[in-house]
């Protein structure tokens, strides 16, 4: 499978500022990230500093910033995210929380195809 991305607008919903942005999409990273230049852009406020593990094994303590909407297709949902890289990554746990999935054939980002007009999510 080669590398997957996907059109998101990121908006800060305390203060509505919004930007548009192509994001790399990875159901191998948990949470979504964005470079420090789109955090300072939305204004998105430092909350703490989180120690994470990256793919090389290296450790190092990053913003965790927020709050952070993320809306893709009819979906959105709402977060925070880690601050580091040089392009925005969209993981695993806001792409469940929209309920949209990786379609390996087309290699791009889409809605449920088994729930097309409204997220669900498993509650149980």
């Amino acid at each position: 499978m080669g590398l997957v991305h996907a059109e998101l607008l990121l908006r800060n919903p305390r203060l509505g500022t919004e930007i548009a942005v192509r994001a790399m999409v990875d159901s191998g990273a948990l949470l979504m990230c964005v470079p420090q230049h789109v955090a300072i852009q939305l204004q998105l406020e430092t909350l703490e500093q989180r120690e994470v593990t990256l793919a090389n094994g290296q450790r190092h303590l990053v913003p965790y910033a927020g709050p952070l909407e993320i809306h893709f297709a009819n979906r959105r949902c709402f977060t925070g995210a880690l601050v580091l890289g040089d392009e925005p990554l969209l993981g695993v746990v806001p792409m469940e929380d929209m309920d949209v999935l990786i379609d390996v054939a087309r290699q791009q980002l889409t809605v449920n195809p088994a729930s097309p007009h409204i997220a669900v999510a498993p509650v149980k």
